[in-house]
């Protein structure tokens, strides 16, 4: 830890995790903060390095995905169901794509899937860069953080300290999944719901004109003459 091609690791581990999500970044990052109550590795350099990485590692996965957009539009044809949804991809992300590159750093695997579909869909690099810096900084101080935690909890056992700051983020990712599951459900239920009442709209219009229709029947006229 005290070493500095520790640095080097940790900056190279958080890059590649960027674009090839197997390396366990977060694990490394928790790890320093827990060490880093000792003095060795210095957190602030913690975050520093494993930030840049990030950066780093999430503008790789960007361009290979721009790369590959010239392909993409010439493999979907309008009209196709991976035509709808990659223009369904360009309108959510246009509207909230910021919001969802942030919150996506903190899912494993979900921020290659996120990074590289803004790339293919032709995402602003500008705007890009600017969300993917607050994406990085914010996830290199929440990892640093948890393991600083956990290291001073159990300042003469390391071990234990480690467990406690990878607890904590599995805890943290389990609420967050919740919420969003809980949230998506919720907007499925109020869809549905929508959905019923515009149909019970449609059959009491279509009741009435059959009502209305009715009533304009030559019989019906000609016994509202005569009364």
């Amino acid at each position: 830890m005290a070493s500095p091609w520790f640095y080097l690791a940790l900056f190279a581990v958080a890059a590649i995790d960027g674009f090839f999500p197997v390396v366990p970044s977060e694990s490394l990052v928790i790890t320093a903060g827990v060490y880093a109550v000792s003095g060795q590795p210095d957190p602030f350099a913690v975050v520093a390095v494993a930030a840049l990485g990030a950066f780093v590692g999430d503008h790789i996965s960007f361009l290979m995905g721009r790369a590959g957009g010239g392909r993409l539009a010439r493999w979907l044809r309008p009209g196709t169901r991976r035509h709808r949804a990659v223009e369904w991809a360009k309108a959510t992300l246009a509207e909230r794509g910021g919001l969802i590159l942030v919150v996506a750093r903190y899912v494993p695997g979900g921020r290659t899937a996120v990074t590289m579909t803004m790339g293919l869909t032709g995402y602003r690099a500008r705007s890009f860069t600017f969300f993917a810096t607050i994406a990085a900084i914010s996830w290199a101080v929440y990892g640093t953080v948890l393991g600083y935690v956990g290291g001073a909890a159990f300042e003469h056992d390391p071990i234990r300290g480690l467990a406690l700051g990878l607890g904590l983020a599995i805890g943290v990712t389990v609420v967050v999944e919740a919420v969003r599951w809980w949230r998506a459900r919720r907007r499925r239920a109020a869809g549905a719901q929508d959905t019923g009442s515009a149909d019970i709209a449609d059959e009491t219009s279509a009741t009435d004109q059959r009502d209305d229709q009715a009533a304009l029947t030559p019989a019906n006229m000609t016994s509202s003459t005569k009364s």
